[in-house]
């Protein structure tokens, strides 16, 4: 029997209670459900979100992995208490979310939807045919799991895919780039510019006044990757001088964005509520319970977060 905590906020357990029943059942484990009189030291996993109240890992001395219902862990990986593996979260169903909300926005910028969307004025607008995808340059920056998916189905309907990882990636039909030459190079060729790069000191205010001006003029930013990827301020000064075209933003340094914050009026940006992927209770407590399963087995942990890369 093993004893499993589930340490995330309290409106999250109603979501996962019967999924996660569910899943362990389906791998075979005899699961108790710990709360909050638990005795710490009897704790085996830990499933975790920020949010809840759990901040001290340190009493859970026999815990074997903390399992995190989050893709991004920068919130999590900077806590010194933990010294447990930690595991993200690596959901299908999240992978498809993000892969659909990256493919139509893409789609929409690539055949300027919004000037037939928001141009019912009476104006035909019957001159620009849009280039088909196989002539058009889209970039991806960052290679993980969302990256890649991303990059895979983009270049499955034509378009000329460009990815950029810190290290060395290959990808079958996407020409794959890494290090400073070869962001540079990425960069001066994405008429659309998709991030989805994890969070870390690296990566922060990556798109600045310098980046933003290599990109070529008249460039879309799709960004539903991480909020500090982007130096808000030279983004805005970037749109404002027409080097970038639009701007589409799923995720922003403050969450909610504050109402006063200026992408909201600016023309050339698209808010999103943070809605491009979410995790999905029931295909996410499947990663979960197999990731104890192979745990018990003494098989490696799935996902297992590199704490000195940050993810």
């Amino acid at each position: 029997m093993q004893t499993v905590l589930f340490a995330a906020p309290a409106r999250l357990w109603a979501k996962y209670q019967a999924p996660l029943a569910e899943a362990f059942r389906q791998a075979g484990l005899r699961v108790q459900m710990a709360d909050a009189t638990t005795p710490p030291e009897t704790v085996d996993y830990i499933i975790f979100a920020p949010g809840g109240l759990l901040a001290d890992f340190t009493p859970y001395r026999r815990t074997r992995a903390v399992l995190s219902l989050w893709a991004g862990v920068e919130r999590i990986v900077t806590n010194p208490s933990l010294t447990q593996p930690l595991a993200r979260m690596v959901d299908p169903a999240l992978c498809e979310g993000m892969v659909e909300w990256v493919t139509g926005h893409v789609l929409r910028h690539h055949l300027g939807i919004d000037a037939h969307i928001l141009g019912q004025d009476g104006i035909w607008r019957g001159t620009h045919t849009p280039p088909l995808a196989r002539e058009r340059n889209v970039a991806i920056l960052g290679l993980g799991e969302l990256g890649s998916a991303a990059a895979e189905a983009l270049a499955s309907l034509n378009f000329r895919v460009t990815g950029w990882s810190r290290a060395p990636r290959e990808l079958p039909g996407i020409r794959c780039l890494s290090g400073a030459e070869g962001l540079a190079e990425t960069l001066t060729r994405a008429e659309i510019l998709v991030t989805l790069l994890p969070d870390t000191p690296e990566t922060e205010n990556l798109l600045n006044a310098a980046t933003l001006a290599r990109l070529p003029r008249g460039a879309v930013i799709i960004n539903p990757g991480r909020g500090k990827l982007i130096d808000d301020a030279a983004l805005l000064a970037a749109l404002d001088a027409g080097q970038i075209a639009h701007a589409t933003l799923d995720v922003f340094r403050t969450e909610p964005l504050p109402p006063d914050h200026p992408f909201w009026a600016h023309p050339g940006v698209t808010v999103t509520p943070h809605i491009a992927a979410e995790t999905r209770p029931a295909s996410a407590a499947r990663v979960v319970a197999e990731n104890i399963r192979r745990d018990l087995c003494g098989l490696p942990l799935l996902h297992l977060v590199d704490r000195a890369r940050g993810y």
